[in-house]
């Protein structure tokens, strides 16, 4: 289970994918492939979410990693460029930006 806590130790990823409500649920298909089959079986993986708006037009996907490392060599591999290349013909545009929990609120 994803755990969000100020001081844990791991990468905290968001990424926002900008689409049309035509293209939401195939773009959420091919990321729920990619974690399923390939992102969630690389080392320092820790956990991940896709959420998506009411009006189909972003989807926001949470993830942490032990190091930043660990992300980077997955986004870097054949496979994911593979798989990022797919992606940004079903995205307008898509943006991963690395991020450290600074406070939580529950």
């Amino acid at each position: 289970m994803v755990k969000i806590a100020k001081g844990e130790p791991v990468q905290t990823v968001i990424t926002t994918f900008d689409v049309n409500p035509g293209t939401c649920q195939d773009l959420l298909e091919a990321l729920t492939a990619a974690f399923d089959e390939f992102i969630s079986k690389q080392p320092g993986f820790v956990a991940a979410g896709l959420h998506v708006n009411d009006a189909q037009t972003r989807i926001a996907n949470y993830s942490q990693w032990v190091r930043r490392e660990d992300f980077q060599a997955m986004l870097r591999s054949d496979e994911m460029r593979e798989r990022n290349r797919h992606i940004g013909t079903l995205a307008k545009s898509f943006e991963p930006v690395m991020y450290e929990v600074t406070a939580v609120f529950d």
